[in-house]
């Protein structure tokens, strides 16, 4: 008789690998922390020192009130909020802000007026072309944002472009001019055409989502097109409505290119008021307490569109 024998030894213990998903997952998240207080925290703490300091005839033109870590003590007995307490009392700032927001506001408006439509358009039609008209929205994007505002330099000025067109076909004289350039329209025109495409392509990521099979439900049930639009259109594309325009929005308060070329001495706006304090004046103090106090005013829509963006 045979006797086979059989090992009762337990079978050997399998390691589990090593758990590296947490520390994936904080290097992720941790990345863009990362990038926002080296871009954005740090350099906003470095302005908001310079606004708490005194101007001074040296390179830089200030007078530090804070060097080195040994002095935290001596820095916050010497805080001076004087540059932001002037901001109060000289209304050159007050009607800088305003005008910039009032400027903002009207623009934001004026882009959504037209670029509603033109988003509307490009998902309604079929979708062998939407690429290239894509590509159209996006082609001014190939040419630098300088050189397009100076075209229109040439385009609005009295002697320009416009005034050649409308003499030509009749609806100006000879010697009659069209009076734009060095105004407020300037402004709003070249606001418009700058920035339309930041409004168009929000807008139009938004509509292309849209349910083709709503409107035909909308259409059977008997609801007019306008009625369609209002109730079914505009509440699902709000999404994208309020991101083009806060895309649109917040760099538009703090403009500056575009009011110095085709704007003129009436155009008051902020982001000139901040170029001249800095380069012209060389109150970098000043000039620092004008950008907190801005950036503190565009806090409010970044929220919004950070808050619209997470329910996306």
């Amino acid at each position: 008789m045979v006797h086979v024998t059989t090992s009762s030894a337990p079978a050997p213990a399998v390691v589990p690998p090593a758990d590296t998903g947490g520390f994936a997952k904080w290097l992720i998240v941790g990345v863009p922390f990362l990038w926002l207080f080296l871009f954005f925290l740090a350099p906003f703490f470095i302005i908001f020192k310079i606004s708490l300091s005194d101007t001074a005839i040296a390179m830089p033109p200030y007078t530090p009130i804070f060097d080195g870590f040994g002095a935290i003590c001596e820095f916050f007995s010497e805080l001076d909020f004087e540059n932001y307490i002037f901001l109060t009392e000289d209304a050159l700032y007050t009607n800088a802000y305003l005008s910039s927001l009032r400027i903002a506001v009207i623009s934001t408006f004026l882009l959504l007026l037209i670029g509603y439509p033109m988003a509307l358009a490009m998902a309604r039609a079929p979708s062998s072309i939407r690429p290239t008209l894509m590509m159209l929205v996006i082609l001014p994007f190939w040419t630098s944002f300088l050189i397009r505002v100076y075209a229109w330099i040439g385009i609005l000025k009295p002697e320009g472009l416009l005034t050649l067109v409308l003499q030509g076909i009749g609806l100006y004289g000879p010697d009659e001019q069209v009076q734009i350039f060095r105004t407020e329209i300037a402004v709003f025109i070249g606001i418009v055409y700058s920035y339309l495409p930041f409004m168009v392509l929000p807008l139009y990521s938004a509509l292309e989502k849209l349910d083709g099979t709503l409107l035909e439900a909308a259409s059977d049930l008997g609801c007019p097109p306008w009625k369609a639009f209002w109730r079914i259109t505009f509440p699902l594309s709000l999404p994208g409505v309020i991101a083009g325009s806060m895309i649109c929005f917040i760099p538009i308060t703090g403009e500056f290119v575009i009011p110095d070329l085709l704007g003129g001495a009436e155009t008051l706006m902020i982001g000139k008021t901040l170029w001249t304090e800095f380069f012209s004046n060389r109150d970098w103090p000043l000039a620092s307490a004008v950008a907190v106090i801005l950036l503190l005013l565009l806090v409010v829509p970044i929220a919004i569109y950070q808050n619209q963006q997470q329910k996306v």
